[in-house]
């Protein structure tokens, strides 16, 4: 029951009303018995959500699409692995100073490490907050980065940082040529409501790759859905969810939520 003495969390993004963060971090306080409730709020401006994190004493914050990069620049102190990565996805209000931290890069290589990262060529589709943390992640494992992006700037600033190739969506046919292992969509292409749509066309897959998308609702996303059409291995975004959330609620009470009971609850 909440009351004067609940804690307060969140989730920041736009769109963020498909998030089933809520369903797994009020999971969690209620399976540890604290007295804490999460919620999501869809914003126009980071600033102004870190505003009210200060303004309502809210403890700590989930950070989505599009601001997990922006609000570098409004934060107090910022995580070594979040600054080499260049994004933040958690946020933990210490007293007033709001501190930054990054989850998001070993939930991504963790559901990769079976089939192998190191001297893979993976294909990263988008350069936003979630493409850095993902590439942040595949280099660390010693995987060959491509990344794929519409954006030329961006995209050719992010393989730049890890001496990757860059090939635009455009000449997307290059894939082809490449002998991709692994490809991982970092993008909301293909989220709910847009469930009709792909980042990549079906053309380009063939049988021998990892095809993973970070989009967990629909938990099979077009892209995946043409993925295992042409025989290919899928990863769905669950695994990435489930793990960036347990280590952010570690983060936030030091406390490490049990994996497989976050897998039959999301599920269930």
């Amino acid at each position: 029951m909440m009351d004067s003495d609940t804690h307060l969390y969140c989730v920041f993004g736009n769109p963020v009303r498909h998030s089933k963060s809520p369903v797994l971090h009020n999971a969690f306080f209620q399976r540890h018995h604290i007295n804490a409730v999460y919620l999501a709020f869809e914003i126009d401006e980071i600033a102004k959500g870190l505003t009210a994190i200060k303004t309502l004493n809210i403890k700590g914050a989930s950070v989505t699409i599009p601001f997990k990069e922006s609000i570098m620049a409004e934060l107090d102190w910022i995580d070594a692995d979040a600054l080499d990565i260049g994004a933040v996805n958690t946020v933990v209000n210490n007293n007033g100073k709001l501190l930054g931290y990054n989850t998001d890069y070993k939930a991504a290589i963790t559901p990769l490490k079976p089939f192998g990262i190191k001297s893979k060529s993976v294909c990263i589709i988008g350069a936003g907050g979630a493409a850095q943390a993902v590439a942040y992640g595949i280099h660390k494992e010693g995987g060959k980065l491509v990344v794929i992006n519409r954006n030329k700037h961006r995209g050719e600033t992010l393989a730049q940082k890890y001496d990757a190739q860059f090939i635009s969506m455009d000449e997307i046919s290059k894939i082809e040529k490449i002998k991709t292992d692994i490809i991982i969509n970092t993008t909301s292409i293909g989220m709910t409501p847009d469930i009709e749509t792909s980042p990549i066309p079906s053309a380009v897959l063939n049988s021998k790759m990892i095809v993973m998308d970070i989009v967990y609702n629909p938990l099979k996303t077009k892209l995946l859905s043409a993925a295992q059409d042409k025989g290919c291995t899928t990863i769905d975004g669950l695994s990435m969810f489930m793990h960036q959330g347990a280590a952010q609620f570690k983060v936030w009470t030091g406390i490490s939520p049990d994996i497989e009971w976050i897998h039959q609850t999301i599920m269930g």
